[in-house]
């Protein structure tokens, strides 16, 4: 395998939408998230009206990459290697004692092994890795905290009341109903949440057509919230800068279920038709299907019998990790911890927001200290690397955390953007991740701060 990638040497490039091609902003959106869950539970389930009060400080919590453990209510981050670098109980610390008491001298995580190789949802734990359940996370420490403060047992019982305030949200009939409360605000003002593309990733969008290359949309959103994103972020003709859509993908599900499973469907008026299509015959916009329909069609459409493909997405779970490991594509997995840790905002990125948001428009909590939910915590540390200060003048335990792992297994590039590599011309040479290079090798424009002073401390 080459030591470079090149968008040049791809025939189909394909993109997920939301926190790929559309950035949000993330500090609003997580409060009309975590709102939006926490006011479910209030409203319907009986919990205690503390949930909905939050303060700038309470946002260090929410951390992308932790695992609720249902069974006991600890949230915990782990290494490489599965073991337990930090963890909480609710929303507190465990001290060394605790996650030795709990996990034992090795202190390993027991459903590691199944996280870790399938990355497959479970009824005994549950693991963040996007923005839109990340809140979640902060809303999972804070019921915890709440059922002891009651004197309740904690179990996975709260755990039905957490995926109920979701689906109330997100499934796929709210937006068009207006239920939930994360909808009907976004429908109001999508400028608030929404981050427009930049001109240049517009025009690289077009380049890459011109240049002959197939261009896949391929989302988790409904037909109807896809349209509203896509029109605020590249403007009402999106649909003429991709040659198929596919929404309500379900993924990881489309890229690992055979094709008897879920079939593609055609829309109208953003409702599936009730009959599956037997094959994928021409580019189009389509409702769920699977990628080895998908695989025959772009066949066709580049007469190649093995095209080459690169997807762009966001989440391991969903995009990374099925991605490589069914479909056999090449992936470049936004990181926007990035930016969180050093990496610079694309200039395209930051003239883009400051024309899309005037400043008396900012939420209550921009300017009171509210942590970006992208950034390094306090309390976890950071996304790439775990730091323990050594006691009795030891040298800092600098351990990669299994996130970071997941990135240059399952990535072959990481980058904080789309706007990172929109200005570069098609056939820049990238360098890939790769077993046998120094973990640092794979992000582009540079690596996070964390990586950089562990590889300059390593011998």
């Amino acid at each position: 395998m080459s030591d470079y990638f090149s968008l040049s040497d791809c025939d189909v490039i394909g993109f997920d939408l939301d926190h790929t091609l559309c950035r949000y902003h993330l500090k609003e959106t997580c409060r009309l998230i975590y709102e939006s869950f926490a006011r479910y539970l209030v409203e319907h389930r009986g919990y205690d009206r503390d949930l909905l009060s939050l303060t700038p400080a309470t946002w260090d919590f929410c951390f992308k990459g932790l695992v609720v453990d249902l069974e006991d209510g600890n949230l915990v981050k782990l290494a490489e290697d599965g073991t337990v670098l930090r963890a909480t109980h609710g929303t507190h610390d465990l001290s060394t004692e605790d996650i030795l008491k709990h996990y034992g001298p090795k202190r390993e995580w027991k459903h590691f092994t199944s996280l870790n190789t399938s990355f497959t949802r479970s009824a005994k734990y549950y693991y963040y890795d996007n923005y839109f359940d990340l809140p979640g996370a902060l809303l999972c420490g804070r019921v915890v905290d709440m059922l002891h403060k009651r004197g309740n047992e904690v179990n996975s019982d709260f755990w039905k009341d957490m995926l109920a305030a979701i689906d109330h949200n997100y499934n796929t009939s709210a937006f068009r109903d207006d239920t939930g409360t994360y909808f009907p605000s976004v429908k109001q003002n999508p400028g608030r949440f929404l981050q427009p593309c930049s001109d240049s990733v517009k025009t690289w969008l077009r380049s890459m057509k011109t240049a002959g290359k197939v261009l896949l949309l391929i989302t988790s959103s409904h037909s109807d919230y896809c349209r509203l994103v896509c029109q605020h972020i590249l403007g009402k003709d999106f649909e003429e800068l991709f040659d198929v859509i596919i929404t309500n993908a379900l993924k990881p599900g489309f890229f690992s279920l055979v094709p008897q499973q879920r079939p593609f469907r055609t829309l109208v008026n953003d409702v599936e038709e009730s009959e599956g299509l037997p094959s994928l015959d021409k580019p189009g916009w389509y409702s769920q299907g699977n990628w080895p329909h998908l695989h025959e069609l772009l066949r066709a459409m580049t007469g190649k019998p093995e095209p080459k493909v690169v997807y762009f997405g966001d989440s391991m779970r969903s995009d990374m990790f099925p991605a490589s490991s069914f479909g056999k594509w090449e992936t470049v997995m936004i990181v926007e911890e990035m930016e969180g840790e050093g990496v610079p905002r694309s200039d395209a990125a930051v003239s883009s927001q400051a024309q899309a948001e005037p400043l008396e428009k900012k939420g209550k909590f921009e300017e009171q200290g509210m942590k970006a939910p992208s950034a390094a915590s306090e309390q976890w540390g950071s996304y790439f690397v775990d730091v323990h200060r050594g006691g009795g003048g030891d040298e800092d335990s600098q351990k990669l955390t299994w996130c970071c792992h997941c990135i240059h297994k399952y990535s072959t590039m990481a980058i904080p953007s789309v706007e990172h590599i929109a200005d570069l011309p098609l056939d820049f040479k990238f360098p890939r991740f790769s077993p046998d290079k120094p973990c640092t090798s794979g992000y582009y424009p540079r690596p996070p701060d964390s990586l950089l002073k562990r590889s300059q401390s390593q011998p």
